[in-house]
This record gives C-alpha cells, structure tokens and sequence, in this order.
C-alpha cells in the first residue's frame, strides 16, 4: 500500500523558514515525479515544486522560485521542502504528490496518482 506522509507544519513568522518532509514508502519511486502542492483557504489547490526521482531534475511555480527548495534523500526514502523568507501568502495545507515521470515537467494536480493528507503551515505578518 502506497503512503506519502508529510510531516514539519506549523506557525512561523514572516520571513521564516520551515522544512517540510514527506515520507514515501509501499513501492519504488525511482520512475516516478515527486511534488508539493498547496491550497489556501477558499483557493484552489496549486503546484508548488517537483522534482524527478531518478534524475532530481527540479522545477518550481514563479511565486516561490529562490525560496523554495525541492530535493530528495534516496536512502530514506523522502522528499523535502525547504521552504525560506516565507510570506503570510504562503500560507496553506501542503500536500506531497507522486506521478509516473514521463519525460516532462508535470504541475497538474491530475497528473498525480498518489497523496499525502496534508500538512498545514501558517505564516503570520
């Protein structure tokens, strides 16, 4: 059984940082795109990050390029999100997502076939 945990939520300032983990275990990810996703209160869910497990090749929505960072530890099996100078606009329910890498850069939400419940992160002004 496939599982995508997140993990590393929670209340920051402004111009904080977080890292958000996600742990990924019940099958092998090599051929497959990990990615972070967020959606807001009252907002659509959108794509954040992604990064292709067998090459980390990344790629990042314009509104968090220079302050996110997406990579990933083979050896454990889980992918980060180093989130830096956050913004009370960052603010969200951060999913991980895993999709079958087929070349490309992939930033649908339905390009994706498994989940992570969520993790919430509030930045204060």
């Amino acid at each position: 059984q496939v599982q995508l945990v997140e993990s590393g939520g929670g209340l920051v300032q402004a111009g904080g940082s977080l890292r958000l983990s996600c742990a990924a275990s019940g099958r092998t990810f090599r051929n497959y795109a990990m990615g972070w996703f967020r959606q807001a209160p009252g907002k659509e869910r959108e794509f954040v990050a992604t990064i292709r497990w067998g090459t980390g090749s990344t790629y990042y929505a314009d509104s968090v390029k220079g302050r996110f960072t997406i990579s990933r530890d083979n050896a454990k099996n889980t992918v980060y999100l180093q989130m830096n100078s956050l913004k009370p606009e960052d603010t969200a329910v951060y999913y991980c997502a895993a999709g079958r890498d087929l070349g490309v850069v992939r930033t649908s939400e339905y390009d994706m076939d498994y989940w992570g419940k969520g993790t919430l992160v509030t930045v204060s002004s």
